[in-house]
């Protein structure tokens, strides 16, 4: 798909790069980054000496490690299409496979010249990944069977949200808002509405039965309960006026007034049910960290919406080091010299 793309080849090739700030986004787009404008200036030195030397088309065996902890890894599937198409070899864990720190998740054997470019690339989209699905997965360990959706786009720049939601589901989330985030994990966004469209109409039950009139099909009706009155009391306006119709109610209280509490969610929980209205699920969103959950699973939420702690995960580290050149075993001070032995990785390309 990108193999024909021109790559960045000497600093002169990347002064001569002209780029308005006007009328773009300043995310790189597909193409740039197929064509090496975001790496980092000094694989482009590399290459250019390298070539001034002869010695473009060494042969070479490059190893990728987890530098900066553990975790569950994310990002192969991306890392393999930006590879297709050169002439390299590579092994990788599995997508959503966990490792330890300092362990191999991939091994790349090429020539310098065919992938050397991508190393910025290549790094950031494994460390980012990685960490996003981390976290996800902390959020699921504790969640359990209940059911969690990423909620995490607003916290990030776009460019990056449908990557970020996408390692999210590949961690353990059931679901993801982005649209594009759900669809390159194959499934339907998730997602109810906001506070703004009860604020423009100004009543939470006509907004409810507008929800029910005018969304497909199917689509559950799911009705925040926290923009105008009493939690409970309006849950149950909203339950009495729509009965079966209705599948949740969502918590979405602001700091200002507490936020989401386990007594809320206990109080919310006992008037449904005390009013016949069992069948109507609780979904909770708003700051959720695995320390904040288990109380409001203890108090009956059935659903939660995760987004902060999943989106501002800190990526984990990854390094490319070259372990093989020209057949010969080698290493920089401080590494052991040759392939190292990872059993697990099997070949991707």
């Amino acid at each position: 798909m990108f193999k024909d793309l021109p790559l960045i080849r000497t600093q002169k090739e990347v002064e001569a790069i002209e780029i308005s700030p006007d009328n773009r986004l300043f995310s790189a787009n597909h193409d740039e980054i197929m064509r090496g404008l975001t790496t980092d200036i000094y694989f482009v030195k590399t290459r250019e000496i390298l070539e001034g030397l002869n010695l473009l088309n060494t042969p070479v065996v490059a190893e990728v490690f987890a530098s900066g902890g553990g975790g569950m890894l994310a990002g192969i599937p991306e890392v393999k299409n930006m590879l297709a198409g050169r002439n390299v070899e590579v092994w990788a864990l599995e997508e959503g496979d966990f490792f330890e720190e300092k362990e191999v998740v991939m091994r790349i054997i090429g020539t310098y010249d065919d992938f050397g470019i991508y190393e910025t690339a290549l790094l950031g989209i494994l460390a980012s990944s990685s960490g996003w699905a981390t976290a996800s997965r902390k959020i699921k360990d504790v969640v359990g069977d209940k059911t969690m959706v990423c909620f995490g786009a607003r916290h990030v720049h776009p460019s990056v949200a449908p990557v970020m939601e996408r390692a999210a589901i590949v961690g353990g989330a059931d679901g993801a808002s982005c649209i594009l985030g759900a669809k390159l994990a194959g499934l339907e966004p998730s997602g109810t509405v906001p506070h703004a469209v009860f604020l423009i109409v100004g009543d939470t039950l006509k907004v409810a039965k507008a929800y029910k009139k005018f969304m497909p099909s199917g689509s559950p009706v799911i009705v925040l309960v926290d923009t105008f009155k009493d939690e409970a009391e309006e849950a149950l306006r909203v339950a009495e006026a729509l009965k079966e119709d209705l599948h949740s109610i969502r918590l979405d209280t602001p700091g200002e007034r507490g936020g989401v509490t386990p007594g809320l969610v206990k109080e919310l929980r006992a008037r449904l049910d005390q009013a016949g209205h069992s069948h109507i699920k609780i979904l909770v969103s708003g700051g959720l960290t695995p320390e904040r959950i288990p109380g409001l699973i203890q108090a009956g939420v059935d659903s939660f919406g995760v987004g902060s702690y999943i989106s501002g995960a800190a990526p984990i580290d990854m390094t490319m080091d070259l372990k093989e050149v020209n057949g010969r075993p080698i290493a920089k001070r401080g590494r052991i010299p040759g392939r190292s032995d990872a059993p697990r990785l099997r070949r991707i390309l």
